[in-house]
């Protein structure tokens, strides 16, 4: 079983990702399996391009920065496994956590993270009981949420990104990723806070 899996790619999927690999050599860290499914064939960066978003560099396309975000982190942190082209299907409530099923396979985990974007077409079984209407989105947009309170929508199932009702917006949905992990990390340190930074010092 997985410690961690995070379903969704995207800038927040991949930022909760990278915070979670960083820590791996925090004692209660070590023995941590984490999955990312990065299927993002729908991911609203692909027609994006970047002139105000904090550490990326002016004129980043989106479709290059989803490529080169899951590059690094294969790169930084192998052990976390990345599974592309499986598009999840159904979450639902086991024993001790959760099955999770794609179109190819199958997974289960202790906690899911879920971040795949706002939009209405949202399907996944076991999930839509927790759809409300966008809170920070116009109307006509017919954009959703996933009800939750402080990113947390049920023991172990967590939201981030735009599906957290936030807006869409780069640095805030990255912001959101990192939150999340560091709600997971405090979690495995018995309920003390706790974050991963890198420095030069160390």
């Amino acid at each position: 079983m997985l410690d961690v899996l995070i379903i969704g790619g995207g800038v927040s999927g991949v930022s909760c990702a990278l915070v979670l690999g960083s820590a791996h050599k925090k004692a209660f860290v070590q023995d941590k399996k984490i999955t990312i499914i990065t299927h993002q064939k729908a991911s609203a960066l692909q027609d994006a391009i970047f002139y105000n978003a904090y550490g990326i560099p002016s004129g980043t396309l989106g479709a290059d920065l989803l490529v080169e975000s899951t590059q690094q982190l294969q790169e930084n942190y192998a052990h976390i496994a990345q599974v592309a082209d499986e598009k999840v299907m159904e979450v639902s409530a086991i024993h001790g956590g959760f099955e999770v099923v794609t179109n190819k396979s199958s997974y289960t985990s202790r906690i899911v993270v879920v971040g795949v974007g706002s939009s209405n077409l949202f399907d996944i079984e076991g999930l839509k009981q927790y759809i409300e209407p966008h809170q920070k989105s116009l109307p006509e947009k017919n954009r959703i949420q996933l009800k939750n309170e402080d990113q947390l929508v049920a023991e172990g199932i967590y939201v981030i990104g735009t599906l957290a009702g936030h807006r869409s917006q780069l640095a805030i949905a990255a912001g959101s990723g990192a939150a999340v992990a560091t709600d997971i990390l405090t979690l495995w340190n018995g309920g003390t806070e706790t974050h991963s930074h890198d420095s030069i010092r160390k």
